[in-house]
């Protein structure tokens, strides 16, 4: 049973560099284009893959190595391409599924206006290019001739690692065990992974508890994982 009290609430700050990111045969492939980023044969990279794959981590790692404006679907039918640019070259554009889909005339642009100053940018979305619904034939085209590399689901090696790191970014110990047992029980993604970090941090702050086998099971119980 676990007793709940109100946990102080303190601030973490995840690492975001490439050290911190943890290469596995699911992530490979992106991250060797990432690596290799100002010689893309084209203007643009596509990474996609379903949510939690590790999309935004990949992101954040091609923003602080490039110095990339994160730009939303949003935006571009917000403003021009030079006042969203500024005076950066490179851009990272996020549900860029959503952006080609709904606004392919501002993509269009947007894409335009980046490969005319020689810059780069990071395309992230949840299904591939060909699958994305473009109605404007000039930027169907442009978008199907891009480089595109799928993130899939991370293995348990990789999802082991990442719970670790995001127990570390929080300055967590855990007891042995602890991460194989999370490891065996919940939703192979980064998503679930990052959730139940969180949940377990508030947890054993309420209760102040140490993070255990024992401890875990009943935070698991209580959000309806079976265990």
């Amino acid at each position: 049973m676990i007793t709940q009290q109100l946990p102080l609430q303190f601030e973490f700050r995840p690492a975001l560099a490439m050290d911190d990111f943890v290469v596995a045969p699911s992530n490979s492939e992106a991250v060797a284009w990432l690596d290799r980023w100002r010689d893309w044969p084209a203007s643009a990279l596509v990474i996609h893959g379903e949510p939690g794959c590790g999309k935004t981590h990949l992101a954040h790692v091609f923003r602080a190595t490039t110095g990339a404006v994160l730009l939303t679907p949003p935006m571009l039918d917000e403003s021009d391409p030079p006042r969203l640019m500024g005076d950066a070259r490179h851009f990272v554009l996020g549900d860029a599924g959503r952006a080609a889909e709904q606004l392919p005339r501002q993509f269009l642009h947007l894409y335009n206006y980046v490969a005319e100053q020689g810059g780069k940018m990071l395309l992230t979305a949840r299904r591939a290019p060909a699958r994305w619904d473009v109605s404007l034939p000039d930027l169907r085209s442009r978008l199907l001739a891009l480089p595109s590399v799928e993130v899939s689901q991370p293995e348990d090696a990789l999802i082991a690692a990442v719970l670790e790191k995001m127990f570390g970014d929080r300055q967590i110990r855990v007891g042995p065990g602890v991460i194989d047992f999370l490891v065996a029980r919940i939703e192979r993604s980064f998503a679930m992974a990052r959730k139940m970090v969180a949940v377990i941090d508030e947890a054993a702050m309420s209760a102040r508890r140490n993070i255990t086998v024992p401890f875990v099971r009943d935070v698991l119980r209580s959000h309806g994982i079976d265990v």
